[in-house]
């Protein structure tokens, strides 16, 4: 009869142990998608201000329609591997075509800013420099939501790693989440977007 009741009590452990993982590995599961969402929603932001930001440069920069539409084409494919990634921040593939994107976007504008720097007029005008404080507040944002994004995966990566919680992870194929890192050098800067 004791033997039962061990035996049992071992069985109510293991339970508890099995259900308190599950739980803690869905609550980290849920942050680190929450923190993407905050970086969604700046991205959003982002890619809202780029067609006006074009729109504007398009009156003096005319002849430089290949870089305006660059621009445009970047941001569209940012738009769409975004989209792509929220629906699962924890697939790897769709954040690596999110970061690619992003790279791309965020060397086409510098192209554009740079360009634009030939152009007093353009610097001049008070839309353009409201734009451009804009997408540069929101740069900041993003960095911040990264940061933030990156956090949340690391201690959901290392919840799901540690022993035994990695038992219950791969017992209900809890996957590993990938961190939002821009791989070239040159793209870890956000656009200078001084006028």
């Amino acid at each position: 009869m004791i033997a039962l009741f061990v035996l049992l009590g071992l069985l109510g452990l293991l339970a508890v142990f099995l259900i308190g993982s599950y739980n803690k590995l869905v609550l980290l599961r849920n942050r680190f998608k929450n923190a993407f969402a905050q970086i969604d929603v700046q991205l959003k932001r982002r890619y809202d201000l780029i067609p006006n930001l074009v729109e504007t440069a398009k009156g003096y920069m005319s002849h430089e329609r290949e870089t305006l539409e660059a621009v445009i084409q970047a941001r569209n494919q940012a738009a769409a591997a975004g989209k792509a990634a929220a629906q699962n921040p924890a697939d790897g593939q769709a954040m690596a075509g999110l970061m690619g994107a992003e790279g791309a976007l965020t060397g086409a504008l510098g192209k554009l800013f740079a360009l634009s720097e030939a152009y007093p007029d353009l610097k001049a005008n008070q839309n353009m420099m409201q734009l451009t404080e804009e997408l540069t507040s929101t740069e900041n944002k993003i960095s911040f939501a990264r940061q933030a994004y990156n956090d949340a995966v690391t201690v959901y990566n290392t919840g799901r790693e540690t022993f035994p919680t990695n038992i219950v992870a791969n017992m209900f194929n809890f996957v590993a989440a990938v961190l939002f890192e821009i791989e070239d050098a040159a793209q870890k800067e956000a656009p200078k977007v001084s006028f």
